[in-house]
């Protein structure tokens, strides 16, 4: 399961034209499931999304996690982030889970997001979405749970 976080500022999600989700502060999340995924693995990812030290302290340095600020996590949904680019020009989505299962797996993830940690919002798992953010720092990391 992979995990694209982003430190932002704010963060919006619109989809067919209405806003469905939005956050000040926090972690911006684009969630790619794949063929080996499993409940474990929406679970580890999680712990590590809430944990991720991505904040400064007071001192400057990336000590503090989403937890730690009481900041938003928004988790997206977004297939793309599975598809195997190791050869041609374009890419491949044979690693990525069938819609069904990614649907099953994203929601659970969402669902044990939402029993360990508030604020959460979500993306519109296979809708056509626009993603606005204002990236903080700019601060990206890309988490790979296996």
């Amino acid at each position: 399961m992979i995990g694209l976080l982003q430190r932002v500022r704010s963060a919006r999600v619109e989809a067919d034209g209405k806003t469905v989700a939005t956050i000040g502060r926090g972690l911006l999340v684009f969630v790619g499931i794949e063929q080996r995924d499993d409940e474990a693995r929406a679970e580890r990812l999680l712990e590590r999304l809430l944990g991720y030290r991505v904040f400064p302290d007071t001192a400057g340095k990336m000590n503090l996690s989403v937890a730690d600020t009481g900041g938003g996590l928004l988790l997206v949904p977004q297939f793309t982030l599975a598809a195997d680019t190791n050869k041609g020009m374009r890419p491949s989505f044979t690693p990525a889970a069938s819609p069904e299962e990614g649907r099953r797996l994203f929601e659970y993830l969402v669902n044990c997001a939402r029993s360990q940690y508030s604020p959460v919002e979500t993306g519109v798992f296979g809708a056509d979405m626009q993603v606005s953010l204002t990236n903080d720092g700019p601060v990206t990391f890309w988490l790979r749970v296996e």
